[in-house]
């Protein structure tokens, strides 16, 4: 089962958030972070993904500041209009929306640990989150922009996911996460581009490193947000 539903940040500003809920009690919380195009289908497919498999799931929308119910198509234009908007986002204003996602996930029945999981601009900020927030666990699709916050602080087990073929983050920049951050996993995977997890984008899905991903995500996720509160 699936709603829209508002959040409201420590600011006082109200954003929409996209709340998929499993069959059950949740085995914990789960934040889902957009890319530059908006909680789009996809990112919604991909919360309703991780409540199938036990989770509270939510994805916020972290556009809402500037813009509502931005849904951008995966092109070139969606691109150009979706950069803009995530560039003139106060990076303060954004971290308040995710933690205004994370607190209300803490705060429902049975949630005892919440985990950040984002894609390009959301893995960035699932980082972030880590470094600044204090969830319990996080992790980085293809983390555009990684290389600026690269050397902040974790707070919490983190994991990382990039394809071998990626033009926007070169294997240096993956060298630099693995250097300051030995203790996490960084994966890596070849016939990989950029968003290879973008199941609705042909150019971009690879389904085999999709799949791979997926499932250390899981492991992640049961490792330190289930078996650990036990």
């Amino acid at each position: 089962m699936s709603q829209i539903i508002q959040l409201k940040t420590a600011d006082g500003h109200a954003l929409d958030a996209y709340l998929a809920q499993p069959t059950g009690n949740p085995k914990a919380g789960i934040v889902v972070l957009q890319e530059i195009f908006g909680v789009t289908a996809h990112i919604r497919s991909v919360a309703d993904g991780f409540a199938k498999d036990g989770y509270l799931a939510l994805a916020p929308a972290l556009f809402d500041r500037m813009r509502r119910q931005v849904e951008y198509n995966y092109d070139a234009t969606g691109m150009q209009e979706g950069y803009a908007i995530a560039k003139a986002l106060p990076l303060e204003d954004t971290l308040a929306d995710i933690q205004a996602a994370i607190t209300y996930l803490r705060q429902q029945p049975g949630i005892k640990k919440v985990g950040v999981v984002g894609y390009c601009w959301g893995g960035k900020l699932a980082w972030l989150s880590n470094t600044r927030l204090r969830p319990n666990a996080t992790v980085s699709y293809y983390p555009g922009g990684i290389q600026e916050c690269i050397t902040e602080k974790s707070t919490c087990p983190a994991i990382f996911h990039f394809g071998l073929e990626d033009t926007h983050i070169t294997q240096n920049i993956v060298e630099q996460v693995r250097h300051e951050y030995p203790g996490f996993p960084v994966y890596v995977y070849e016939g990989a581009s950029h968003a290879f997890n973008r199941d609705v984008d042909s150019n971009s899905y690879r389904k085999e490193a999709a799949m791979l991903a997926r499932q250390r995500t899981l492991a992640h996720f049961e490792e330190h947000l289930v078996a650990a509160q036990h």
